[in-house]
C-alpha cells in the first residue's frame, strides 16, 4: 500500500474537468454550496446561480478559460470584489464566473512618469496606501474603495467623492490589457501612452460593464499629494437652502475637491452607524465640502464657502481643526450606504445625474415619490457634480415592498432624466437600470451601441443580458426579417 500511486480524480462533468485542467482543482468552485456566495453582487434584489467559479492567476489563465468557453458555447462573465450595485456580475445565464480576485498584484510604479501598473483584482485603496509614503495617491475614491477592485472600477467607470475636481476612473486610466471574448489578448495604449492614433478603444472599454472584454492589466495615473487640504461641515434647517448653496459655491468660481450632501434620513442612518460624529438630529441637510491645492490659496476659498453658506441661512458651519476631525467626518460619510442597515432591513441604492441647478426641484420630486410609495428615501450624494444617490428603504419580508421599492427607484431615475440628466453616474446599468435606458436613448441610439457590442462580442457569450433593454430593440426585429427574407 505504501508504493501505491494515488489516482487523479476526473470530474464527471467534462467542462468542469477542463477548467480544473487549466487552473488547478483548488481554483475551481462547482459544488452548489460553494456557489451560493456568487449568486448576486451588491444588487441583492435579483439572484441567479453560476455554473462554476474559476480563479485565474494571470492573463494566460484568463485567455485559456475564455477560449474554452467560447469554443464550447458556454456563457461566462468576469467578477471582481462583487461590490457593484447594478447587478452587472449576476450570472443570469448559468455562466462560468471568472473571478479576478487572485490577480491582485501591484506590478510596477513609475514615480517619474506618475503611473502605476496593477492587476484587476488590486484593491482601490491599497494603491494609495502603497504609494503614500512617497507622497502620491490614486484619485478615484468610491465609497467602497477599501474593498472594491480597480478592475471593477474600470468596468463600471466608477467615481467617488472627489471626482468633482479630479474626474472619474476613465480620467485616470493610461493603458489596458484586455482578453477579448474569443480569448485573444490585446494591449491598448501600451507603455502608458494613451493618445495613440485611431479610435479611443480605451474610452470605449472603460465603463462597458464587462460586455466587451475582460481587463487583465491596468496602467493608472497617480497624483502627487496636494500641499494642503481644508474641510468644511455645514448644517442647514432646510434642504432647499443646502441644495442652493451647492450651485452658489460653484458659481462663485470655486471647484472643491469634494462637495457632498446628506439629507435628514441619511443623517439618521450615519449617526446610527459605525462612525457617528454628533450631527444634529433636527436638521434637513448637511454639506461636506473639501478644497485642496496650494496652501496659500485655501483660506480665501474657505472664506468664500463660509460666506455662501451664511447667505443661504446655514444654521452652523465649521472648519475641521485637525486631520483626525477631518478623518472622522469622512469616515461618517464614506460608510453612508452601509449605515442604512442600521435604520432599515433592506435598501435599494439608485444612481442618477442631474444639472446642479435642478437640485432643489429633483429633491422635491424624490420627496413626493417617497410619500406616494409610502417608503422612506434617504439622499446621500455627490452634490457638486449632480450625482444623486436616493436610497429607498424597505422590508423585503413584507409582501409587495420589494416591488414597491423597485418602482420608486424607476420613478427617481425618470425624475433625473426629465430634467436632462442621466440614469447613472458611476454605478453602471447592469440589470438594475437596463429598461430605464429608454429614458435617455432612442431605439436608434440603442441599436448603434448594440452593433458595437456585436463587433467585440458577436456570440453574446460574455455577460449576456446586461446594460441594454430586453427584449432587445428593433435590431432584433430587423434581424428576424432579414433571416426570413434570406430563407425565402
Amino acid at each position: 500500500m505504501f508504493g501505491r500511486t494515488k489516482k487523479k480524480k476526473t470530474h464527471e462533468n467534462p467542462h468542469i474537468a477542463k477548467l480544473i485542467e487549466i487552473v488547478g482543482e483548488k481554483e475551481v468552485l462547482h459544488e452548489q454550496g460553494d456557489l451560493l456566495s456568487y449568486d448576486c453582487d451588491g444588487f441583492t434584489v435579483h439572484k441567479s446561480m453560476p455554473k462554476a467559479v474559476v480563479f485565474p492567476k494571470n492573463t494566460e489563465d484568463v485567455s485559456a478559460i475564455v477560449r474554452y468557453c467560447a469554443a464550447n458555447d458556454i456563457p461566462f462573465l468576469a467578477r471582481g470584489a462583487g461590490t457593484g450595485l447594478s447587478g452587472g456580475a449576476i450570472p443570469l445565464n448559468n455562466e462560468v464566473i471568472i473571478s479576478l480576485v487572485k490577480m491582485k498584484h501591484l506590478l510596477s510604479v513609475d514615480y517619474e512618469n506618475r503611473q502605476a501598473v496593477v492587476q484587476p483584482g488590486f484593491v482601490n485603496l491599497k494603491l494609495t496606501n502603497s504609494i503614500s509614503d512617497k507622497g502620491y495617491y490614486y484619485a478615484p475614491d468610491p465609497s467602497s474603495q477599501y474593498v472594491c477592485t480597480i478592475g471593477g472600477n474600470v468596468a463600471e467607470n466608477a467615481g467617488g467623492a472627489h471626482c468633482l475636481k479630479y474626474g472619474v476612473t476613465t480620467n485616470h486610466i493610461l493603458g489596458l490589457e484586455v482578453v477579448l471574448p474569443n480569448g485573444e489578448v490585446i494591449e491598448i495604449a501600451e507603455d502608458g501612452v494613451p493618445d495613440s492614433p485611431g479610435y479611443d478603444l480605451m474610452g470605449l472599454l472603460t465603463g462597458s460593464e464587462g460586455t466587451l472584454g475582460i481587463v487583465t492589466k491596468i496602467t493608472v495615473r497617480i497624483l502627487k499629494n496636494p500641499e494642503g487640504k481644508q474641510t468644511v461641515l455645514a448644517y442647514f434647517d432646510r434642504v432647499e437652502d443646502g441644495s442652493r448653496a451647492v450651485s452658489d459655491i460653484i458659481s462663485a468660481g470655486i471647484v472643491p475637491a469634494a462637495l457632498e450632501m446628506m439629507d435628514e434620513t441619511a443623517i439618521e442612518g450615519v449617526e446610527a452607524g459605525a462612525y457617528p460624529v454628533g450631527h444634529p438630529d433636527d436638521i434637513e441637510a448637511l454639506l461636506l465640502i473639501e478644497v485642496d491645492g496650494i496652501t496659500a490659496g485655501l483660506e480665501e476659498q474657505i472664506q468664500q464657502i463660509l460666506k455662501v453658506c451664511k447667505a443661504r441661512n446655514v444654521r452652523e458651519v465649521k472648519v475641521a481643526e485637525s486631520e483626525e476631525e477631518r478623518g472622522r467626518w469622512w469616515a461618517n460619510r464614506k460608510t453612508g450606504f452601509g449605515a442604512m442597515g442600521a435604520i432599515s432591513p433592506d435598501y435599494l441604492v439608485q444612481d442618477g445625474v442631474i444639472p446642479r441647478s435642478t437640485l432643489p426641484e429633483v429633491l422635491k420630486n424624490i420627496s413626493d415619490i417617497s410619500k406616494e410609495s409610502g417608503l422612506r428615501i434617504a439622499n446621500i450624494f455627490h452634490a457638486g457634480d449632480g450625482n444623486l444617490h436616493p436610497l429607498i428603504l424597505f422590508d423585503s419580508r413584507i409582501p409587495g415592498e420589494t416591488e414597491k421599492a423597485l418602482k420608486a427607484g424607476t420613478a427617481c431615475l425618470k425624475a433625473c432624466a426629465d430634467v436632462g440628466g442621466s440614469i447613472t453616474g458611476e454605478h453602471g446599468v447592469g440589470i438594475e437600470k437596463k429598461e430605464e435606458m429608454r429614458f435617455i436613448f432612442s431605439d436608434e441610439e440603442l441599436e448603434a451601441q448594440l452593433r458595437i457590442r456585436e463587433v467585440f462580442n458577436p456570440d453574446d457569450l460574455l455577460n449576456k443580458g446586461k446594460l441594454f433593454p430586453t427584449p432587445s430593440r428593433c435590431m432584433d426585429v430587423k434581424k428576424i426579417v432579414k433571416d426570413t427574407v434570406a430563407v425565402k
